[in-house]
């Protein structure tokens, strides 16, 4: 079972403003195994125009890396929104121990319809990070809604 630790989504949100001052989107995301943050990451989409580049899958490949394996097994993913379908898959497929999420995917939504723009386009396939991780072998925990409020402040700074 986890336990989430405010100083890694504390963490996460400072990888999140350095997406944002690089010119991305204000989404940021660690790895921890063992106390220790071993992969750090922002959101690279608009930066590197690659699609693929969201801040967890960004994480997971670092976290890969370090560890020489593509198991992430014994290792909890912090991230300041809710994953994206591939995300989540990603997670299970690294065989993550588990995901602790701030903002949720209505957040993000919500913050659209207030505030959209060409800038700010919201696109998702509306699955919940939740239900792909149910679907999924091995089974990945999830706790989410972790400091919300921090993490849904960073749609608007």
């Amino acid at each position: 079972m986890i336990v989430p630790q405010e100083k890694f989504m504390k963490a996460a949100i400072e990888e999140a403003i350095n997406a944002r001052n690089r010119g991305d989107y204000a989404i940021g995301a660690v790895i921890v195994q063992n106390d220790k943050i071993i992969a750090r990451a922002i959101n690279r989409s608009k930066i590197e125009q690659d699609a693929t580049q969201h801040a967890e899958v960004t994480a997971i490949r670092e976290a890969s890396r370090v560890l020489k394996s593509r198991y992430l097994e014994n290792c909890v993913l912090y991230t300041t929104h809710e994953p994206c379908p591939m995300c989540a898959a990603a997670a299970v497929w690294a065989k993550l121990s588990g995901i602790v999420s701030g903002a949720r995917m209505e957040d993000m939504a919500d913050y659209h319809l207030k505030n959209g723009s060409e800038e700010y386009k919201w696109r998702t396939i509306n699955i919940p990070a939740r239900e792909v991780l149910a679907k999924g072998e091995p089974k990945v925990e999830i706790i989410e809604e972790f400091m919300r409020d921090e993490c849904r402040n960073l749609f608007h700074s």
